[in-house]
């Protein structure tokens, strides 16, 4: 196989300052060879690939997301809940989860991330109720199937209704069946290095649903096998609330006191810190995924991204579960960053700025150098938006088109070199029979 150029998009963002006006060349074997500059050639022969109809951008990269919720999307009796009601309402239902039900959810929740132009997603996996136990093998199976990456995080709930946490005892395991299940899944599946498909992560859920043992034992975990740790933090009020009541800790305080106050550590959401709180966090390299469009559906509050990146916060974003937000599109939820961030901060916060969050910030959140943005020697994940329909009709800059017009839908994406969305479909891919078997699993789930 020949090199190939992909040349002279309309438009393209690198999330750095190299120009590649001209396109970029991708090797045989997945990576980015060469940047061409405006006006410029290949430094050596290559097959062509057309980009002057296509906005190119590095693949969008989800650092939170909960795949099986995507079949309790805009269920009625949670439509209009926060938070804690949220998730009491939603428990019993997930708990009726099937090895099947959670197939259909994550090819459903990777479809769709995917023709959005995302290229790799970290998913927050938690529930683990009896015929469950391999929820994470279902999970890598579909991941390679589909031909994406993901950091597969495996969660763990410790702390029973019964025992002052939210969630219900069917869904709560041992410490001792977690660890286990833990060292198998991170043994078995845990790809190191450039181009890694799978990952592993420990993640123990949130505040209000794990114990401080778990917390603790799973940071020692993540430090012996050398793998990222995840959780939910500072989301509302009330976890706030909940941490002091139960731990007597704000919840940085509590993050410190678990072993989990370091740069191993990305929190989802991530809204409710003070600023000497967002000075720790810096300080320790502790990550933040930005959940725009959840915050807002569960009206938990806006996080301060641009004081958290510049204490040395690494952010990015993430679409957070179907069953808030309640769609798996990256590039949506760039665009809803932008508008959230700039209510907070002013119409000055860049388009460019809320692109760098789903690319290059993102990556960095995972812990990964090899994707994220376009420059020789990366991974040769790309996201190539075609800016032809009404939407766009009569927009100038095709950088700024992306979001301020709404994109919603990549014409191409490639991961590690290769095709995975051709002419805004997934080759192979039944949609429609995808849609009928997962809507029937989704009703069935609802109705017990």
């Amino acid at each position: 196989m020949t090199p190939l150029w992909i040349k002279n998009p309309l438009g393209i963002f690198t999330a750095n300052d190299l120009d590649a006006g001209g396109g970029l060349v991708v090797s045989d074997s997945g990576t980015i060879i060469e940047l061409v500059p405006s006006g410029g050639q290949p430094s050596a022969p290559a097959d062509v690939f057309d980009a002057s109809a296509h906005m190119v951008l590095p693949g969008l990269i989800n650092t939170h997301h909960h795949f099986y919720q995507t079949l309790t999307r805009a269920w009625g009796p949670v439509a209009n809940a926060p938070l804690f009601p949220w998730l009491q309402n939603l428990y019993p239902v997930w708990a009726r989860l099937t090895p099947r039900s959670l197939e259909l959810a994550v090819q459903v929740a990777l479809a769709e991330l995917l023709l959005s132009g995302c290229t790799t997603a970290a998913d927050h996996h938690y529930l683990f109720p009896d015929g469950m136990e391999d929820a994470i093998d279902i999970e890598v199976a579909a991941v390679r199937a589909m031909g994406m990456r993901a950091t597969l995080t495996r969660g763990s709930m410790t702390l029973g209704e019964d025992d002052g946490g939210l969630p219900p005892r069917t869904t709560v395991q041992s410490p001792e069946a977690i660890l286990a299940d833990s060292e198998r899944l991170i043994r078995q599946y845990h790809e190191t290095g450039d181009g890694a498909v799978v990952q592993i992560a420990l993640a123990p859920c949130s505040p209000f649903s794990v114990t401080k043992e778990i917390m603790a034992e799973s940071a020692a975990m993540a430090e012996r096998f050398d793998v990222r740790l995840h959780t939910h933090l500072a989301e509302t009020i009330d976890e706030e609330d909940f941490c002091k009541s139960m731990f007597g800790l704000r919840t940085v305080d509590y993050l410190e006191s678990v072993g989990w106050l370091g740069n191993r550590t990305w929190l989802g959401h991530g809204i409710h810190f003070n600023d000497e709180e967002i000075a720790r966090l810096g300080a320790a390299g502790t990550a933040v995924a930005h959940c725009p469009t959840s915050n807002m559906r569960l009206a938990s509050g806006t996080a301060r991204v641009l004081e958290l990146e510049a204490a040395g916060v690494p952010v990015g974003l993430g679409v957070d579960g179907s069953a808030s937000n309640d769609a798996s599109n990256m590039i949506l939820e760039a665009r809803q960053a932008l508008y959230l961030q700039r209510l907070r901060y002013g119409a000055s916060v860049p388009v460019e700025r809320a692109l760098g969050w789903a690319t290059r910030g993102s990556a960095a959140v995972l812990g990964r150098s090899d994707i994220g943005q376009l420059a020789p020697g990366l991974q040769a994940d790309l996201a190539l938006f075609k800016p032809d329909e009404l939407r766009f009709s009569g927009s100038h800059d095709p950088v700024a088109a992306l979001l301020l017009c709404g994109a919603d839908r990549a014409d191409r994406v490639m991961v590690g070199g290769s095709w995975r969305v051709v002419d805004g479909a997934i080759p192979g891919l039944d949609v429609a029979g995808l849609i009928a078997e997962h809507s029937a699993a989704a009703r069935k789930l609802v109705a017990g």
